[in-house]
């Protein structure tokens, strides 16, 4: 009997895999308008111009004073109206100015009385208490200095960060380019939806559900994504669908045919066109993975990174969180950390865990704030990924009593880069 690999620890994969993207890192980049650039990794920093605010203003309703001249219950007099996107005068002594939030303050004035704390009379207003100097003002350079940088080279850019962004006159951001990923399926057993309808489902083909759970996954992140379809269980076939790929592309991604000792033309076209490794990682789902690159034609033209994931379709989904988030992450010059989450009671009992992986199990938070498991963990049950929100990270043979307070991954962590 042949010895089987020794199984790598995902934590050694990840630290390959990046070390690999690492020397892959994207390079170009474009303008864009602000407006068009959420989700987009920042290649130059959005240094600040001016200060924010650009002068002390109210953040109140109220009236602007000069906080000495203030006498609770004397009645002062009003000398002007201040709304937001309008200078007044300087104020004149022993007067109050009707201001409005936002609204720059006067020269003169050191404090705001919010109108709450008044009593407004015929040209008058009267104070119900002596406010004191800066109440209610927002200094000068408050949020931003002039000179600041704002927004760092390689941040992702947020809704709040074009807000950000914004907020110091940056109409246009120097961005990396997405990175482009090429996936393409192999297998004569799959068959696409919309060309045989299932009453005419051959016997033994399946739906190629992996091609739009990764397609998905991949515009998730903000790839662009070349879809090279299904590819016949050819090698020449597969060889040059294979070179195509490599041409205009950061990553090429397959699924299936990455087992120890599996026949399949995806190996050997790959080792012909570039270099490939197969690891056996100690993760469950996703056992099986493959990592390398494939030569593209022409002097320094460079390679392009090359994973072939596992086939079933919680085994698909389930990897490309565990190896292909941290290579997108990498190439874009982002922390490629796995996430942290969060610490969480287990509402229910996993007695025999496995011995020798660490396992990845979809889970819920319910109404309670425990974890509730998806009852069929078999890596074919896709439902259990559509029904879960997140994943339990459980360490091997760890077993779990409810009220255990496990390590609970967020799916909106997973499709980020921590």
């Amino acid at each position: 009997m042949a010895e089987r690999p020794p199984l790598l620890s995902l934590d050694e994969a990840q630290a390959r895999l990046v070390q690999g993207a690492l020397l892959q890192a994207l390079r170009e980049t474009e303008e864009l308008s602000t407006f068009d650039a959420l989700g987009r990794v920042l290649a130059q920093d959005v240094i600040s111009p001016l200060d924010v605010p650009p002068a002390d203003n109210s953040s109140m309703d109220g009236y602007a004073v000069r906080a000495a001249d203030v006498l609770p219950g004397q009645p002062m007099p009003v000398s002007q109206r201040i709304p937001a996107g309008h200078v007044g005068t300087p104020l004149q002594p022993g007067t109050a100015a009707r201001i409005f939030t936002g609204a720059q303050v006067p020269a003169g004035a050191d404090a705001v009385v919010m109108q709450e704390d008044t009593t407004p009379g015929d040209g008058t207003v009267t104070f119900n208490a002596a406010p004191a100097a800066g109440q209610w003002v927002r200094p000068r350079g408050e949020d931003v200095r002039t000179g600041a940088v704002v927004l760092p080279k390689g941040t992702r850019l947020t809704p709040q960060a074009l807000g950000l962004a914004a907020t110091v006159g940056a109409a246009r951001l120097t961005v990396l380019r997405r990175p482009r990923v090429a996936l393409l399926s192999t297998g004569d057993e799959l068959v696409m939806p919309g060309e045989v309808a299932p009453q005419d489902l051959p016997a033994g083909a399946i739906y190629n559900s992996n091609r739009f759970t990764l397609r998905g996954l991949l515009q998730a992140v903000g790839c662009e994504v070349a879809d090279f379809g299904i590819v016949p269980d050819k090698l020449d076939a597969t060889r040059e669908t294979v070179r195509r790929a490599a041409a205009g592309n950061d990553l090429i991604i397959t699924t299936g045919g990455v087992s120890v000792g599996e026949e399949d033309h995806v190996k050997p076209a790959v080792a012909s066109l570039g270099r490939l490794d197969m690891w056996s990682i100690g993760t469950k789902p996703g056992k099986p993975l493959a990592f390398g690159a494939v030569k593209r034609e022409g002097e320094g033209a460079g390679e392009a990174l090359f994973i072939g994931l596992p086939g079933n379709p919680v085994s698909t989904y389930i990897t490309f969180f565990l190896a292909v988030r941290s290579v997108l992450c990498a190439l874009q010059g982002l922390p490629t950390a796995f996430p942290r989450g969060l610490t969480l009671p287990a509402g229910f009992d996993l007695p025999k865990p496995d011995r020798h992986r660490r396992e990845f199990m979809r889970v819920r938070v319910g109404a309670d704030g425990a974890l509730e498991l998806f009852p069929n963990q078999s890596s074919g049950v896709l439902t259990s990924a559509v029904w879960a929100d997140g994943l339990v990270d459980n360490p091997p043979g760890n077993a779990i009593r409810r009220g255990d307070l496990v390590r609970y991954l967020p799916l909106s962590e997973l499709l980020s880069c921590s």
